[in-house]
């Protein structure tokens, strides 16, 4: 009787273990059997949904990627880009939102990001019950905060996504996603593949939207500052005469070797400063953070002298630099040493 028991409970483990394999598949698929859609198709944007088609996690027949874009071109270069994809472009941001459950936005600055967002055919003008938002970009704590009460008053859910990155990474899938908000959201399935497609790394900084944005300043603003001391410090080596090259060379070596320094130094040395991040909204986020720091009642000195430089950088129309790689804070730092 023993025996017989023995070889039934073989039987019934060889059997589960031939449907392993299509519970698998089946979990897999149900990733991905809804479209998903893309708001803000800019330096960031596209590839973050470039990205997110090249993985596979939109783009099917059965989770096709909606896109809309304030520049329409943008759009048509995604889907020649992408032929063997699907992707839907629609003519509005609520047209988006309504033809999918999960939207991602990514919008360059606070000013374009309130438009498309309340705007008559905007974001918030498809959100109904059950629709969930997850915003990228770069905003003031309040605004992030007063998009997840607007989503949530007409049912919706609301994630603050920030990311940690530039066109490089976005293209990459490098980026770090700095999270707060639905926690439902963040843990889904869907969401969390679409993440992963998109960066290296998520992190979840709890329930109360504005957390998420408070580390991006944090983490922006201390770029901004160490582009600036690097900007003062290749200014002044060869205002005295050593080689800028020589001077890479020897900072690549020591503690304060960053990848920042080694991807920008030999790039600022031939004033190339292809926009990557425009210095206007580097400028923009620590502006940003210095506000945050006075509001704290934090010392923030030193960030708020980086700030003055970007923001000199920025408004010299002889240089003409906002719409340049945040590194060009270098040509303004040698137009001042020069008076």
């Amino acid at each position: 009787m023993q025996l017989l028991l023995l070889l039934i409970l073989q039987q019934l483990l060889q059997t589960a273990r031939s449907f392993a394999p299509t519970i698998t598949l089946i979990h897999s698929t149900q990733l991905n059997m809804s479209p998903i859609g893309f708001i803000g198709l800019g330096i960031m944007g596209e590839g973050m949904a470039a990205r997110l088609l090249g993985e596979g996690v939109a783009g099917s027949e059965d989770s096709p990627l909606i896109v809309w874009n304030r520049t329409p071109s943008k759009c048509d270069d995604l889907k020649a880009k992408f032929g063997d994809k699907r992707i839907e472009v629609k003519g509005t941001a609520r047209e988006v939102v309504e033809s999918c459950g999960n939207v991602f936005s990514m919008l360059s600055t606070p000013e374009a990001s309130r438009a498309v967002f309340e705007g008559e055919d905007g974001v918030l003008a498809g959100v109904s019950n059950g629709k969930w938002i997850i915003d990228c970009a770069t905003l003031a704590e309040e605004d992030m905060k007063r998009m997840n009460d607007q989503v949530a008053s007409k049912g919706g859910q609301f994630l603050e996504a920030p990311v940690s990155g530039s066109k490089g990474p976005a293209h990459q899938g490098t980026l770090i996603f700095l999270c707060a908000g639905s926690k439902a959201i963040y843990d889904d399935a869907t969401v969390q593949s679409a993440l992963s497609a998109m960066g290296k790394a998520t992190h979840f900084f709890g329930e109360e939207v504005g957390y998420g944005t408070r580390a991006k300043l944090v983490v922006n603003s201390l770029m901004g500052t160490m582009m600036a001391a690097f900007s003062e410090s290749l200014s002044l080596s060869e205002s005295v005469g050593l080689d800028g090259e020589k001077m890479l060379e020897v900072i690549s070596q020591g503690a304060i070797a960053t990848p920042m320094y080694g991807l920008k130094g030999p790039k600022m040395l031939k004033s190339d400063h292809a926009p990557n991040f425009p210095l206007q909204h580097a400028h923009k986020d620590m502006k940003l953070a210095v506000d945050m720091a006075k509001d704290a009642g934090v010392a923030y000195a030193v960030t708020e002298t980086a700030e003055q430089l970007f923001r000199n950088a920025r408004e010299d129309e002889e240089l003409n630099v906002a719409e340049e790689d945040f590194s060009a804070v270098y040509e303004g730092i040698k137009k001042a040493s020069k008076k």
